[in-house]
């Protein structure tokens, strides 16, 4: 997946995240917790798998200016990763960028 790829990915819907894995069977711990803070809050997304895709692995850390996956955009803007999710999730920010 080129950068275009990319940012056509993020345009199509409304909720999408970039994760090692997939939401029935996240590949790391960091993935697998934005997954449930998504789900908790009934969220629709699209997932991408980047274990499936090593250009877009690597393509996704260059689009986004950010060195790390998983990495969550909402409304075609780039919210952050794991720990900046979860740190919105904790202080109950989350909820309304998802809505």
């Amino acid at each position: 997946m080129n950068k275009i790829q990319i940012q056509e990915a993020i345009d199509k819907d409304k909720v999408v995240l970039f994760m090692k894995g997939t939401r029935d069977f996240p590949q790391c711990g960091f993935s697998g917790r934005i997954v449930k803070i998504l789900e908790q809050f009934g969220t629709e997304y699209q997932e991408y798998d980047v274990l499936e895709d090593s250009e877009l692995r690597d393509g996704i850390k260059s689009f986004s200016n950010w060195p790390t996956i998983p990495q969550l955009y909402v409304n075609g803007e780039f919210v952050g990763g794991s720990d900046i999710v979860y740190d919105m999730h904790k202080e109950g920010t989350i909820e309304e960028t998802l809505k």
